[in-house]
């Protein structure tokens, strides 16, 4: 990259860093919903823990779950954003100017992952004041954090494609509920041995449990098995696809 885009870059970065300072709902938002979830399940549906276990404790069990619903609610602020920019014509404006192509997209990505981020370490951080009591090492909080901003990259990704090729705000809410009721068909709240028949596979299939099993292995310092190599694969899998996706969606911005 030259240093003309990462100039160009950085700008874009400061641009949408500066609106989730001025909106900070967003980053409410994103963090709020998934510790009321937490709240909900730890104290109303905390007897979904009985197929667990001996000795295992609930919330331990459902923190990898929630921090994955932690980044979905994030993508809703990310897609929505970018097809603003996009439908009040931002977008065709940058196109029009002597900037970087890439730098628009970068600078949204990187915004939107560091927000995220922030979401993600706000809500551990509730998950310890309520319970939640992690036994990994120093290498396992690398493999956790490292599982956690692929997918953050991923989903990001797919979220910034979503709100470009989307007419409108509306045409977005497809994606996000999806990546936000997903989690619900998955390893996230109870095991999928206690599931029947089709949903049983589909939620042991699916690309979040997987991830699910392998952040829960690395935090709480059990076996990942193959579940560690598998996340990683969707989730580069994913952000090669969203990349592309993304950036011939770019391209297809009509410019006057």
């Amino acid at each position: 990259m030259s240093a003309y885009a990462l100039s160009d870059s950085a700008t874009m970065v400061r641009r949408s860093l500066t609106h989730v300072l001025r909106y900070p709902i967003t980053v409410v938002v994103s963090v709020g919903v998934p510790v009321l979830m937490l709240l909900l399940f730890v104290g109303v549906f905390r007897a979904l823990g009985q197929s667990l276990a001996a000795g295992q404790d609930y919330i331990d069990y459902i923190v990898p779950g929630v921090l994955l619903m932690t980044v979905a609610y994030g993508c809703q602020s990310t897609t929505m954003s970018v097809n603003q920019d996009k439908t009040e014509g931002i977008i065709l404006r940058f196109r029009t100017m002597a900037i970087s192509s890439s730098a628009v997209l970068t600078g949204h990505v990187v915004a939107a992952v560091a927000r995220t981020l922030v979401s993600l370490a706000l809500v551990l951080g509730v998950s310890v004041a309520l319970g939640f009591r992690p036994q990994a090492g120093a290498l396992g909080w690398l493999a956790a954090i490292g599982v956690l901003v692929l997918l953050v990259l991923a989903l990001t990704w797919l979220a910034v494609a979503t709100g470009l090729t989307a007419p409108t705000a509306e045409g977005t809410a497809g994606f996000t509920l999806l990546v936000q009721l997903l989690p619900f068909v998955s390893s996230a709240f109870v095991p999928t041995d206690t599931m029947s028949g089709g949903v049983r596979w589909f939620a042991a299939n699916q690309p979040f449990s997987p991830i699910i099993e392998a952040i829960r292995g690395f935090l709480l310092g059990t076996p990942v098995g193959s579940d560690g190599w598998i996340a990683v694969g969707w989730c580069v899998g994913l952000t090669l696809v969203g990349y592309l996706w993304a950036r011939s969606a770019f391209r297809k911005v009509p410019v006057r």
